[in-house]
């Protein structure tokens, strides 16, 4: 725990660095937990290993998860869509794929390219 990471400690790659937020976060136990593109540095594998995590760690709690990743947010109670700083569409996945066009074509586009 009290290793020095980064500058002066050991070197480590963006995707270890999520993971040790996420490690962090875990230990604090926060009321609120703010995620920002929580898993955009990390392969498929990874990425599925951490969203498992961050569905335990986000239990019991308000969260606010900030992604451009699909997988990140597609179980969440409410999605907010967001052009150009203003918020354009609100709603569940399946709500949003309903009501609003460009969620719909971003969610395409998002599973084609995968």
């Amino acid at each position: 725990m009290d290793t020095q990471v980064g500058e002066r400690g050991v070197k480590v790659s963006g995707g270890q660095r999520q993971r040790l937020a996420i490690a962090r976060a875990f230990l604090r136990n926060p009321k609120i937990l703010m995620l920002y593109e929580a898993t955009a540095s990390l392969d498929s594998e990874s990425e599925a290993m951490v969203q498992r995590a961050l569905e335990q760690l986000m239990k019991n709690r308000t969260t606010l998860v900030i992604a451009h990743r699909l997988s990140t947010i597609v179980d969440a109670d409410k999605i907010y869509f967001i052009e150009h700083g203003e918020v354009t569409g609100s709603g569940t996945h399946q709500e949003l794929l309903k009501s609003h066009e460009l969620y719909a074509e971003y969610v395409s586009e998002q599973f084609v390219t995968k």
